[in-house]
């Protein structure tokens, strides 16, 4: 029985994000308390899914999180359900030193370093279904960008591809409807689960490219990576803080609610997420 609760959660949790059908926009979220959490310190990757896991706890009582944060030092991230001892080469991953860490969310692999890394937590109701929230956050996400000059627009759902289950590669290979896209590249990849009256989105928004990396220890053949970058796109240096007063800023005049400024909640310890056994446990 709960493996296969688990399994429904995974399914839910790696959903694409789809845009919006025609005349049905997003829901407008409703008032609700935001904590917002900016965190400039890298951290490593099995502390920061502890994190994020324990604000989807928190954001069942009906507090609602923003949390901006970075990885010290750089990890590979897979998702919830992702086979990864069959798509990856764990000993090509250990050789090259790599760290690893399983979200708590569906999707593929990202490698995370140069980027401004998003967690949005809140209850269930807070935007509506699953495809909306991806469209409420992304469409916040995209008008942040765009005050940086970013000309970032979503995915239409007519973009995204069918992937091969063994060959399907890196996060930003290919986009799912209503994902955030400059000339055609993916510049944010995100994942979402749903459990237990809240969700958690988080996502990877692109300072610098270094996806090619979860190429280099797929097996097999993997797509090529379409992914671009924020210093790409700018033509210049782009900073995290730069980034985080952006989003920061968006969210803030687009969610309505009382704002207060945060500090993420004490860890007693990673749990899972620091278990090698939970990381390659498919």
């Amino acid at each position: 029985m709960k493996q296969a609760a688990e399994r429904e959660r995974g399914r839910a949790a790696e959903t694409p994000a789809v845009d919006q059908p025609p005349g049905r926009p997003a829901a407008r979220p409703q008032p609700v308390p935001w904590s917002l959490i900016v965190q400039p310190e890298g951290r490593p990757g099995s502390e920061q899914m502890a994190t994020d896991a324990a604000l989807l706890a928190a954001a069942r009582d009906g507090t609602a999180f923003l949390r901006l944060y970075r990885w010290s030092p750089g990890c590979l991230s897979f998702g919830r359900n992702e086979p990864a001892l069959e798509r990856y080469d764990r000993s090509r991953i250990q050789a090259l030193g790599l760290d690893t860490v399983r979200r708590p969310t569906g999707g593929r692999a990202v490698w995370h370093e140069a980027e401004v890394t998003y967690a949005v937590a809140g209850p269930d109701g807070l935007f509506g279904s699953l495809p909306q929230t991806y469209h409420a956050i992304h469409a916040m996400i995209a008008e942040g960008l765009r005050g940086l000059g970013v000309p970032a627009n979503l995915a239409n759902r007519s973009t995204a591809q069918p992937l091969n289950r063994l060959t399907a590669g890196a996060c930003f290979a290919s986009p799912a409807g209503g994902e955030i896209m400059v000339r055609g590249a993916k510049l944010v990849g995100s994942a979402q689960v749903r459990e237990h009256g809240a969700f958690l989105q988080h996502g990877s928004i692109l300072l610098e490219d270094g996806q090619d990396l979860v190429a280099r220890v797929t097996r097999g053949t993997p797509p090529p990576v379409a992914a671009t970058s924020l210093v790409a796109v700018l033509g210049r240096g782009v900073t995290f803080a730069e980034v985080a007063a952006a989003i920061a800023g968006a969210a803030r005049r687009t969610w309505a609610g009382h704002w207060q400024e945060s500090v993420p909640p004490n860890l007693a310890d990673r749990g899972q997420f620091a278990d090698p056994a939970w990381t390659w446990r498919r």
